[in-house]
């Protein structure tokens, strides 16, 4: 998604569409709108494009919907018996935070009203605009849209709402089987109504990110995927580890999983849902460039996926002289999310290769945070935050507009923000609420303590 999200940017009409239509390779980026070139086929209407357009962030977000159901099943087979049903409650809550709170103000302070932001009088700058997302009128017509600029305002809220509850989905997993549920969603709150879209206004929205560094992101390597990493690990940090993780000797007491079959299940899911996270993050299929872009932008997602999971049973079974199913299904999605900042320029082969580094920074961090006593119980940081960061620089091999300096500023100006944010409403909570359930209640599970509802009562 390169920085064209923004219908709620008024054009002056819709004959404006069709000198937006063909966007280039970073086609979430503000700047992009401005810089295409009209090259719709011969033939094809204004409007057509217009409902094209709107067409693929609808299937797009329908797609990305489903991940939610990928990251629930991950989370669900990752976690104890003890503590499913509390992660299945958790997914289903946060993902109802994030569409209200995106719809109250998220949404405008991504994307600004008009021009408007604060830092400057025409874009570029920190903050957005206060106020609840507003959608076009009921049937509207090609004489009465033109409010609007190259698709629906209702699609594109539909499209975006799903990426902010990503990245929520992100922080669950790492949390898991030691955090209170209604301090979660407090942070959640604030996760998805300010954190979340702030930063995002910065590339997305048009901010100073993407009109004063160049930083490139088209579908959220960054933006999306480390946000949510940065946000877990503040949380990890604070929370501690789950009670008999680590020994004072410093070695591993591991806790498997209830359940490999939905964790698989749960990353199928989610590979499935990022052909929508990846490919209708075009913005555009009313030409022949923008729908064969489309198909590239997929192919190169898949490819990203199978070269993690290539490269994580590999290095696993080098390693550890075993196959490690955690590893392969944590592998694919760092494939995944080491290719979304930049799906469209690579080739297959780069793409795989690109994808296969996210495998490898899987195998190597796991170990790492736990040297470190980090706990993460699904594997989300190395996933999220440490594949989101590579995915980001690897930008520059195969995107000529791509450069190292900003890229690495801007990765440096998100993380800083999401990291020190987070942390300090994490500390709030943890000192006014507490965080963390008794410890009995850790022992009992947070199925019987919190939920009252068992995920699988007859194995108790």
């Amino acid at each position: 998604m390169s920085g064209f999200k923004t219908p709620l940017h008024r054009a002056g009409s819709i004959a404006l569409a069709s000198l937006m239509l063909a966007l280039p390779a970073f086609a979430q980026d503000a700047a992009a709108p401005a810089e295409a070139a009209a090259s719709v086929s011969e033939g094809v209407s204004a409007d057509v494009v217009f409902i094209l357009n709107s067409l693929l962030m609808v299937l797009g977000g329908i797609l990305v919907f489903f991940m939610a159901a990928g990251f629930a099943m991950v989370e669900a087979g990752m976690v104890r018996t003890k503590n499913t049903s509390m992660q299945l409650l958790k997914n289903i809550s946060l993902f109802s935070v994030a569409c209200f709170m995106y719809y109250l103000i998220g949404y405008n302070l991504m994307y600004p009203l008009g021009n408007w932001s604060i830092g400057t009088d025409e874009g570029g700058g920190y903050l957005g605009a206060f106020g609840i997302a507003i959608l076009e009128a009921v049937g509207i017509t090609a004489d009465t849209a033109d409010d609007f600029s190259y698709a629906a305002t209702s699609s594109d809220f539909f499209f975006q709402i799903m990426f902010c509850a990503t990245a929520a989905s992100i922080v669950s997993g790492t949390l898991a089987e030691r955090i209170k549920l209604v301090p979660f969603l407090i942070f959640t709150v604030a996760l998805t109504g300010l954190i979340y879209p702030i930063q995002a206004s910065w590339k997305w929205g048009g901010g100073f990110l993407d009109t004063q560094l160049g930083f490139l992101d088209f579908a959220g390597s960054t933006v999306v995927h480390s946000v949510g990493g940065w946000a877990a690990l503040a949380g990890a940090i604070l929370l501690g580890a789950r009670k008999g993780k680590y020994n004072a000797d410093g070695t591993v007491n591991p806790m498997p999983g209830s359940s490999m079959p939905l964790a698989t299940l749960g990353m199928f899911i989610l590979w499935l849902g990022w052909f929508g996270f990846n490919g209708a993050s075009q913005l555009a299929m009313g030409s022949v460039g923008d729908i064969a872009d489309v198909g590239r932008i997929m192919a190169n997602t898949n490819a990203g996926a199978a070269g993690g999971a290539l490269a994580a049973l590999i290095l696993s079974g080098v390693i550890y002289k075993k196959f490690d199913l955690t590893f392969v299904i944590n592998g694919a999605l760092a494939g995944l999310v080491s290719v979304t900042a930049e799906p469209l320029t690579p080739g297959l082969g780069t793409a795989t290769l690109i994808g296969a580094v996210g495998g490898v920074i899987v195998v190597l961090s796991v170990p790492l945070l736990d040297r470190l006593k980090i706990d993460d119980v699904v594997g989300a940081i190395p996933v999220h935050l440490l594949a989101g960061i590579w995915g980001t620089i690897a930008v520059v091999f195969t995107n000529g507009d791509a450069n190292l300096g900003s890229q690495l500023l801007s990765i440096l100006i998100v993380g800083v923000f999401v990291f020190v944010v987070s942390f300090v409403l994490w500390f709030i909570l943890k000192a006014t609420m507490g965080l963390r359930p008794s410890a009995e209640d850790e022992e009992l599970g947070l199925d019987a303590a919190e939920i009252g509802i068992e995920a699988y009562p007859e194995f108790k």
